[in-house]
């Protein structure tokens, strides 16, 4: 009995630390470009500039550029509160997707090691641990009542 509480301690501990750690990454990186940067910026400089000789429309890459730093800055504070954060989880990976994508697309032997790979790390870590075990999140107190 010790042993199984001393375990559902360790996988809160985890769990909150792993989730703590990749929703700052993705909120400070929605942060900066949002507030700091500016989406507009963003989307014209990293998507449409950077990536105007490729295959993607105009149109889509000035989307992308626009969308994906509220995307970040949402979804980060969503994984922090631990609110809805299967659905935020999918979604930042899916937007590690694009974004391993858009490196490739730009580098064909695109170096994974960086910010990339840390993510992806943290989200599966995250998911694989299960958030139930984390009694720090808002759905483990949304759920308990």
């Amino acid at each position: 009995m010790k042993n199984q509480l001393a375990n559902s301690i360790n996988l809160t501990i985890a769990s909150f630390i792993m989730r703590w750690i990749l929703g700052v990454l993705f909120f400070m990186a929605g942060y900066w470009k949002v507030f700091t940067l500016t989406a507009k910026a963003h989307a014209e400089n990293f998507f449409v500039a950077a990536y105007a000789d490729s295959w993607i429309p105009q149109w889509a890459l000035l989307a992308g550029g626009y969308v994906i730093p509220y995307w970040e800055l949402l979804a980060g504070l969503l994984i922090l509160i631990g609110w809805q954060l299967r659905a935020a989880l999918a979604s930042v990976g899916v937007l590690l997707i694009i974004t391993t994508y858009g490196h490739a697309l730009a580098t064909p032997l695109f170096d994974i090691d960086g910010h990339t790979f840390t993510r992806l790390i943290l989200i599966v870590g995250v998911l694989i641990l299960g958030w139930q075990h984390d009694k720090t999140t808002a759905e483990y107190w949304m759920n308990k009542r």
